[in-house]
């Protein structure tokens, strides 16, 4: 059965690979994936490898995407990367949330919020990301954690904006631990998320609405993630350094 939303597959390269090394991944995938277009693309290098992946990336169907972005635009924000200098490299897609800026920057919802209305100001699209730690799972607390960590990042969008939004959704203890939430887990928990998006939105948006599974994605799994009602791809990270591995979960997810 065919899915009314065409999954997107994304790579999270994190603090990996120097611009000479970001070339070759890059055109490694471009590669392995050149005949594939049945999936949206993406990789989110470094800032620093931006200006190359974007130039490597033109003449594909390959899409870019930054890691983070400032909620602020130009000015005196030391160390900061804002939406105008991402727009430069025709960056198309910024994650914002990762739960590792959520726990090493203690990034809030509110702060979210903002980087994520920043980003439709400038027609980037957001790759939103929500999850819950193993603690707050086991104490029966996901849904409320998940339900203020969306009602925090997604205050003030309007139904447009929440189309262009992907959410991720990233459980904290399956990110490169080697643990994976199962099909039926994520599938659980994707539907939850669709439901809030009804609630908050209306059920036309929420049908929309792309949701990606995020947490030790391998090619092992991805058919069985993807084949999921409400799983719309995946946010892969420590797989998606290697061009051969990370074009077996793209092609092992159609």
């Amino acid at each position: 059965m065919e899915k009314e939303r065409k999954l997107i597959i994304a790579g999270n390269w994190k603090m990996n690979k120097t611009v000479a090394e970001a070339l070759s991944l890059v055109q490694g995938i471009k590669r392995e994936l050149a005949s594939v277009k049945e999936v949206d693309v993406v990789v989110c290098p470094p800032f620093t490898a931006l200006s190359e992946v974007s130039k490597a990336v033109l003449e594909s169907s390959i899409r870019l995407g930054a890691q983070n972005m400032s909620e602020h635009n130009f000015g005196a924000y030391t160390g900061e990367i804002c939406a105008g200098m991402l727009k430069e490299f025709s960056v198309r897609y910024v994650i914002l949330g990762h739960s590792e800026r959520r726990q090493f920057q203690v990034e809030s919802d509110e702060l979210i919020n903002k980087k994520a209305l920043a980003a439709h100001a400038a027609s980037l699209k957001p790759i939103l990301c929500v999850g819950e730690t193993l603690a707050e799972r086991e104490s029966g607390r996901m849904e409320s954690v998940l339900a203020t960590q969306m009602r925090g990042s997604l205050a003030g969008f309007n139904k447009e904006q929440m189309e262009e939004t992907v959410i991720a959704y990233e459980p904290v203890w399956a990110i490169g631990t080697g643990k994976t939430a199962t099909a039926q887990q994520a599938q659980e928990t994707h539907a939850f998320l669709r439901g809030l998006l009804g609630k908050l939105f209306d059920d036309s948006v929420a049908r929309r609405v792309r949701i990606q599974y995020g947490g030790s994605v391998k090619a092992a799994n991805a058919r069985e993630l993807m084949s999921q009602p409400d799983v719309d791809g995946a946010l892969v990270g420590g797989a998606s350094l290697d061009d051969r591995v990370f074009a077996d979960i793209v092609r092992n997810s159609i």
